[in-house]
């Protein structure tokens, strides 16, 4: 008889496989899955939860979808749920990429492959588009101006002034680390 334990391993290992399999882009485009099956269909993380995940693995170094999905492993079984979740959101992409570069010159002059590839950008703009969507009004419930303010300052200060994401990136988090001691200090 199969433990719980080893049916949510079993379940980590296939959700995980399909949602690298076919989630073209990586990326943010995994959080609208990982929301669809852990927090919609399994019940296994909430919405907050899953706000910090993708932050962490925004922050974190490597791929966003392998992160997440790590991150989302280790907090519903632990060690093992991470590294089973990990395994799983590369296998995929390795196996594409192997296939690939095998026969790389025959899909670089195919116009059919290209046409397709062309497709799923547009796909995978959609849902990165929905993601921001639902993190911005996530944030906006937040109800802190100084948050949803931020939103529209690191995108001109990429888009307008062309300040690496990186530089925005590490500013918004010492702001708000800054924030937060300010916080802590007058509630003493």
């Amino acid at each position: 008889m199969i433990g719980e334990r080893t049916k949510l391993y079993i379940w980590l290992l296939g959700i995980n496989l399909f949602i690298s399999t076919f989630t073209f882009g990586g990326g943010y485009v995994v959080v609208p899955m990982i929301r669809k099956y852990f927090v919609s269909s399994k019940k296994l993380l909430n919405e907050d939860e899953l706000l910090h995940i993708a932050a962490i693995a925004q922050s974190s170094p490597g791929a966003i979808a392998i992160n997440l999905s790590t991150l989302a492993g280790f907090r519903v079984a632990g060690i093992g749920g991470a590294v089973i979740s990990c395994t799983a959101a590369v296998i995929p992409s390795l196996i594409i990429l192997v296939f690939i570069s095998m026969f790389y010159a025959a899909f670089a002059a195919n116009p059919l492959i290209s046409a397709i590839l062309r497709g799923m950008q547009a796909g995978v703009a959609a849902l990165i588009v929905d993601f921001v969507a639902d993190m911005c009004s996530m944030l906006i419930k937040e109800r802190s101006l100084f948050i949803t303010l931020m939103i529209p300052a690191a995108f001109l200060a990429n888009f307008v002034l062309e300040i690496n994401v990186a530089f925005i990136l590490v500013a918004c988090i010492l702001i708000c680390i800054v924030r937060v001691w300010l916080n802590e200090r007058r509630k003493k």
